[in-house]
């Protein structure tokens, strides 16, 4: 099996990653939201138009 980020052979202490530097570039992708799962529901995009909740909630109407 080879790493997802650099495609060297893994090792079992990081597994499925090669090194801890592969494992944390990964974990970075995750905590920036590099990393994102496509959905037509439009629930899901809903609190991300326009602004946040509480910026809605004090626009006038």
């Amino acid at each position: 099996m080879a790493c997802p980020i650099c495609d060297k052979p893994t090792d079992k202490a990081y597994r499925p990653f090669c090194s801890k530097r592969c494992a944390d570039v990964d974990l970075g992708k995750w905590l920036s939201g590099s990393y994102a799962i496509p959905s037509d529901d439009p629930n899901d995009a809903g609190p991300l138009e326009g602004g946040s909740e509480v910026q809605r909630r004090e626009k006038p109407h």
